[in-house]
């Protein structure tokens, strides 16, 4: 790829990002309320809708025979649309069975979308600048994303909007800008040609466990951590979405930062702090008994999520060039292995000790600091994890 086109493919990987970021959190900003004041849904009811929304994650594979047919920048697009399409739909049916259709639709574009950006990412952006550029991404996403929160504040406490109207704004508004994307920026051609079928490589098995324990941990975060907020401590839309709005200006900082932190430090320190902190935070929300306490720990939890890019990195670094659309398939079905199983699981467990399930998160996050410290300081084809390291690097 050239360099005229180099900066392009940057900027539409920006711009992607922005679209999801403006959409998905108008989407989940509303849904724990919506669900709550419009459906009546108990912590089983939730649960059982957000097992719903994370089974395409766990066929993302299929992503790699669709990409058979089309090209991968088409698909990421293609998906987008189909994401604002379910948003859009999302506010016409306050039912439980209307909101799992109307959230299989808008996670299908979610996770194949998510499955191609990953492999775009990694094949578009060279190895030594990816870290810091892919902090900047998700700095432009949150921004995108602190836009939403600003227009349902407004409109929500100002102008009354009901959940119908803004539901239909964001959808209607990312699917003009998905129009905008298609249309402003050329096909780009891949720098090396992409396998085409299925496989798991022995030496990347360190990759595969840090992806299953974050998905476990993220469904604890985004499924039981707002629903304590708004349950326990009686959390109005207005307010869960001032709390979005600190999470969201806090990493158009934070983000890039990161980035560039672990850019210097390497994926096996940043990891480690990551989860030394996640294992407090959630002891932390199986205790707290005070409202400002938990949106602390809330702040802290998102801003620590944003260390995940290290994970990503950590693969590029490791593995075959030709080996990115597969394995980000096969990945998103790993991680989402626990996300399918979690929500249902743990909301049955919720309904008797809301604490459990918080520990359990605990738990997942000492498992991940284990296995971030198989991570050698100089990751590269051939010195994948620590009992293969060629040689120790202080």
């Amino acid at each position: 790829m050239d360099e005229i086109n180099a900066k392009k493919a940057k900027m539409a990987l920006i711009y992607m990002a922005s679209i999801m970021g403006f959409v998905f959190s108008g989407w989940h900003a509303m849904l724990t309320n919506f669900v709550f004041e419009e459906a009546f849904f108990t912590g089983s009811d939730m649960g059982d809708l957000q097992s719903v929304r994370e089974i395409p994650g766990f066929l993302a594979f299929t992503a790699v025979f669709i990409l058979l047919f089309i090209r991968e920048q088409t698909l990421a697009i293609l998906a987008l649309a189909l994401l604002c399409i379910g948003v859009l739909a999302t506010g016409y049916f306050p039912s439980k069975y209307g909101l799992i259709a109307t959230t299989l639709l808008m996670s299908i574009g979610f996770h194949y979308f998510e499955t191609i950006n990953s492999s775009l990412s990694l094949q578009w952006l060279p190895k030594a600048d990816a870290p810091a550029f892919l902090g900047k991404v998700i700095g432009f996403g949150s921004f995108a994303a602190l836009v939403t929160y600003g227009v349902i504040w407004v409109f929500y406490t100002t102008l009354k909007f009901d959940y119908v109207v803004l539901y239909t704004i964001f959808g209607v508004v990312g699917l003009l800008m998905v129009v905008h994307l298609w249309w402003l920026f050329p096909k780009f051609e891949n720098v090396v040609p992409q396998k085409k079928h299925l496989f798991l490589k022995k030496r990347y098995w360190v990759y595969y466990v840090l992806t299953f324990l974050k998905g476990a941990r993220r469904q604890i975060f985004m499924v039981f951590a707002a629903f304590l907020l708004v349950e326990k401590f009686g959390y109005s839309l207005d307010e869960i979405v001032m709390l979005y709005l600190v999470n969201k200006a806090g990493n158009i900082f934070a983000a890039p930062l990161i980035g560039r932190i672990i850019a210097k430090i390497g994926e096996r320190r940043a990891l480690t702090f990551e989860y030394i902190g996640l294992i407090g935070v959630f002891i932390g929300y199986a205790l707290v008994d005070d409202a400002f306490i938990a949106a602390g720990l809330y702040i802290l939890d998102h801003l620590f999520f944003a260390m995940a890019i290290g994970i990503k990195t950590y693969f590029q670094k490791i593995a075959d060039s030709e080996d990115m659309a597969a394995t980000a398939s096969v990945s998103f079905t790993i991680d989402h292995i626990a996300s399918v199983i979690i929500p249902v699981t743990f909301g049955y467990i919720w309904m008797h000790n809301p604490s459990i399930v918080f520990y359990a998160g605990a738990g997942f996050a000492v498992l991940s600091l284990i296995a971030s410290n198989l991570i050698p300081h100089a990751p590269a084809p051939g010195n994948e994890f620590i009992w293969s390291e060629r040689k120790k690097i202080a």
